[in-house]
């Protein structure tokens, strides 16, 4: 997959960070011993943010082979592209 560039690139590190610092305000709060249902609100948090920057490169990638290619090897992107969406969405399943 291509990456992405500029100020996506920016807005995607910052909500990396942004989850980073989530998870590891998950892992204090399972040393502190909070509630099982604010952990599991945080960790949902979490996956949201992930989930989220993992969507938008799949249709970055999907997007540029759309607008950009045609023919064979945007083909195989948008085959690869795809089979990495349906994977991704399985995940939490």
């Amino acid at each position: 997959m291509s990456t992405t560039a500029g100020s996506d690139h920016t807005a995607l590190h910052a909500r990396l960070r942004r989850a980073e610092g989530q998870l590891r305000g998950v892992q204090r709060m399972l040393d502190e011993g909070a509630e099982c249902r604010e952990v599991l609100m945080q960790l949902a948090a979490v996956k949201s943010a992930i989930d989220r920057v993992g969507l938008h490169l799949i249709g970055e990638e999907l997007r540029s082979c759309v607008l950009d290619g045609d023919g064979e090897p945007c083909e195989t992107s948008f085959e690869q592209a795809m089979e990495t969406l349906l994977r991704y969405g399985s995940i939490g399943r």
